[in-house]
């Protein structure tokens, strides 16, 4: 069966989509990536990786979709797949279009979060579920990563319940193990940490709707009253972030915390990262399945995270970490200062975190799972 896995630039595809690239290539199936060119295609590529590089629109300017689509009509008719698999909203449903014209007789689409939220004007949040439910006519199957978003595209009309499925997320054990890992002090004396500090961490992309903003602010007010607390910040905004970038807000927490704030860009050694902190942050507006939440979960770390989709489900409030609000840096900054003072409290939730990974967030059963549901519809339709 020959496999397209579709995604809007190749960020996306080295760090998240190669592990069911890989599960789908050990069952037979033949697959070809595409994504907008990048400097980890050739990368890739040196792997083994088949990828096809086509301008992938990131918003939804109509010239600029058209002649994304008319690019994939082409790669999808000369190539001839059997399944689209598609992920990252805009190139998600200009990659459905083209499918369709193209004839490809099965489409699967992963909502890696859906991009509308209740925090959304009404009139912004109608017209994407309106986008979603016309591409939601051009699927075969819809899976969500979390079980909140399974309900709302049942519920919002998007895809009937027998086509929608939440598949959760997962990361690699084998890698986000402590007892491999080790206990932080390597990576902690390379950043120049200091042994002692109570390190407080987040890793994502550096822009507003992420939290950096509120993660900075809570962090300027804490470090003036704990001289102990460092913070770590994992990331860097991409070149293809159309989202708001907080370099303001960064300039004013440098010169507040000064050391006491590291932040080492995009980095590969994330286990040793997270290894190196007492505390994970991640204060996002609107998520999917945060991986970066489970993979703290599974090094033991304990999760102080916003109340939305995803995060809540991951999360259990006073079990494995602390959910505030949105947008909240008081509350963030409040919820931080329970772990400082009371770290072996924090140690406790982190290792129940570890536990509750283990049981539901293996990056095997995720795999297995969607090439279960995949194989299933393949065979209704005489692919396999």
């Amino acid at each position: 069966m020959k496999v397209c896995q579709l995604c809007a630039v190749d960020f996306t595809l080295k760090n998240f989509l190669l592990p069911l690239i890989d599960g789908m290539q050990k069952a037979g199936w033949r697959v070809t990536a595409v994504c907008s060119d990048g400097p980890f295609v050739p990368v890739l590529r040196q792997r083994g990786y088949a990828i096809e590089t086509v301008a992938i629109a990131r918003s939804m300017n109509p010239l600029a979709a058209l002649r994304s689509m008319v690019a994939l009509v082409k790669l999808f008719r000369r190539e001839r797949f059997d399944v689209l698999h598609v992920h990252t909203p805009v190139a998600a449903l200009i990659g459905r279009i083209a499918a369709r014209i193209a004839g490809i007789p099965l489409v699967v689409y992963t909502a890696h979060g859906f991009y509308f939220h209740d925090e959304m004007p009404r009139h912004k949040r109608s017209l994407f579920v309106a986008l979603e439910r016309f591409g939601g006519r051009l699927t075969d199957l819809l899976f969500s990563q979390s079980a909140e978003d399974a309900d709302e595209a049942v519920k919002e009309g998007i895809a009937p319940r027998e086509c929608v499925r939440a598949i959760g997320n997962g990361v690699d054990v084998s890698c986000f193990d402590p007892a491999r890992v080790g206990a932080g002090g390597t990576a902690r004396a390379a950043l120049g940490i200091p042994a002692e500090a109570f390190v407080v961490g987040m890793i994502g992309r550096q822009v507003r709707e992420k939290g950096v903003a509120e993660f900075l602010a809570a962090a300027a007010g804490l470090a003036q009253r704990f001289p102990n607390i460092w913070f770590l910040l994992i990331g860097e905004r991409l070149p293809s972030d159309h989202a708001g970038g907080v370099e303001e807000e960064f300039s004013v927490a440098k010169a507040r915390l000064g050391e006491r704030l590291v932040a080492p860009g995009l980095r590969a050694d994330i286990p040793q990262m997270l290894a190196a902190m007492d505390l994970f942050c991640l204060p996002s507006w609107r998520e999917g399945m945060p991986r970066t939440i489970i993979e703290a979960m599974m090094m033991g770390k304990p999760v102080v995270a916003t109340d939305i989709r995803g995060a809540r489900e991951e999360v259990v409030a006073e079990e494995t970490g602390v959910l505030v609000p949105t947008r909240a840096p008081g509350q963030l900054a409040a919820a931080i200062e329970r772990f400082v003072r009371d770290p072996a409290w924090g140690a406790r939730l982190g290792q129940a975190g570890r536990q509750r990974a283990l049981m539901l967030y293996d990056e095997r059963k995720v795999i297995a799972l969607q090439l279960e549901r995949i194989a299933q519809a393949a065979r209704q339709r005489a692919l396999l």
